[in-house]
């Protein structure tokens, strides 16, 4: 089945609301099994908004459309598909009841145009809104089936998913299932390179490459008659995966960040963790923060901007900043150094470097970083260039600090395992 998504709302084009709509859309019907290989963004224009739908009836099977169902004259979602789909709309009692007591619930006096909303597309499936005013619709002519959600995410979710799965299901043999195998430490052309045997043999399942921040996503996707088969198809190929990138996987699991998987990590191990920033302003102190359950293993972040801070806070010689500057391997070093001794954590991580857009020479260019990591003792300090605006140097940088603090963290395991195997 090939499924369409048309995002209608003027407000969208000029980018007053992000849409979210078509994301949460494109990711349920991934799961569906329903194939979409086009989404759209129309105003709320009944010409422009025809053409679309003839568009998308050409080539897809199901088209899904949010927005435009309210009560206002630039609501036209309705109208425009009961048009062309030669539907005639009729007033459902229904619908009509649950708005008046929508309005008569919260005391508020129904306008004549509100009524539009309880009008539907003849033999249409009526989906009723729990959480607002506008009714959805599935209306069906021939092999071609409109599907009318309302715009605010508050109600087109839980409509979809009690109607909408439900009716995919019903019409469509397959599923399509997916696991998301994430690495870290490696770039997106050298990952492609490492398995395009593996993707100039694919079929089902396939594999797709999906490049993030410090992180590359690797997309294993199988199409069955159910789940469990799907699942079992996709199996193998993240084994594979797995042995082919080793301890570079840090999960398979798509709810599960870098940042997660470092933290369970040091909770697995019993360790602690401290963090001192400069360019960075405290972004990998943030993400840590993020993780539910850190608070067991995180002990103290400091922001050292200013030499002084750096000096006084960690401990970071005078000398040592004239000589080097403060973006430099040796400050980094002294930087983590300082803050392991101070706060006693058993991993520490510091980085420095110069975010821009202003402040490089010819020496230290804008975007070099220096993170450093000191796992009991164990220490290391690694020099990256990174490109782009302040924004994206600074991001750059905090995913390499968790993917250098999450592989000093693991080699440390392994030479405490390797020393406890050899004293037995």
């Amino acid at each position: 089945m090939v499924g369409e998504i048309i995002s209608v709302g003027t407000e969208l084009l000029l980018g007053n609301i992000v849409n979210t709509n078509a994301a949460y859309l494109a990711e349920q019907c991934a799961a569906l099994g329903v194939s979409c290989y086009y989404q759209t963004c129309v105003g709320d224009n009944e010409e422009r908004l025809t053409e679309t739908l003839k568009t998308a009836f050409k080539r897809s099977d199901v088209v899904i459309l949010t927005g435009g169902l309210g009560p206002t004259q630039d609501d036209l979602t309705k109208e425009v598909v009961a048009k062309l789909m030669q539907l005639k709309l009729v007033e459902d009692s229904k619908a009509k009841e649950m708005l008046i007591s929508y309005f008569e619930k919260r005391g508020i006096e129904i306008t004549d145009n509100n009524w539009k909303q309880a009008l539907v597309p003849e033999q249409s499936i009526v989906m009723y809104n729990d959480n607002g005013t506008a009714p959805g619709i599935i209306a069906e002519k021939g092999k071609k089936t409109a599907i009318l959600l309302p715009g605010p995410p508050g109600e087109m979710k839980p409509m979809f998913e009690k109607y909408v799965v439900d009716y995919f299901k019903q019409r469509n043999p397959f599923v399509i299932s997916s696991v998301t195998v994430k690495l870290c430490g490696i770039g997106e052309s050298k990952v492609e390179s490492e398995i395009k045997d593996l993707i100039d043999k694919q079929d089902n399942p396939t594999i797709a490459t999906y490049a993030k921040t410090g992180e590359v996503h690797l997309r294993v996707t199988a199409k069955a008659e159910n789940e469990k088969e799907a699942l079992k198809l996709i199996r193998p190929v993240v084994k594979k995966l797995k042995t082919r990138f080793g301890e570079k996987v840090f999960t398979t699991e798509e709810s599960v960040t870098l940042e997660q998987a470092f933290v369970d990590l040091l909770l697995a191990n019993n360790l602690t963790v401290c963090t001192v920033e400069s360019c960075t302003g405290g972004l990998v102190s943030a993400r840590l923060i993020n993780v539910p359950g850190v608070s067991e293993v995180y002990k103290f972040g400091h922001v050292t901007y200013s030499n002084k801070a750096k000096r006084k806070i960690v401990g970071v010689k005078k000398s040592t900043l004239e000589k080097y500057t403060a973006v430099s391997e040796q400050v980094a070093l002294q930087m983590v150094k300082g803050a392991g001794v101070f706060s006693k954590a058993d991993v520490a991580i510091s980085v420095t470097g110069i975010a821009g857009p202003e402040g490089g020479t010819e020496d230290i260019p804008v975007g070099t970083v220096f993170i450093a990591c000191d796992v009991k003792g164990n220490t290391r300090v690694e020099k990256f260039q990174f490109k782009g605006n302040r924004t994206k140097i600074r991001e750059n940088a905090v995913a390499a600090a968790l993917t250098l603090s999450r592989k000093c963290v693991l080699e440390y395991i392994t030479q405490v395992s390797f020393g406890n195997k050899k004293d037995k």
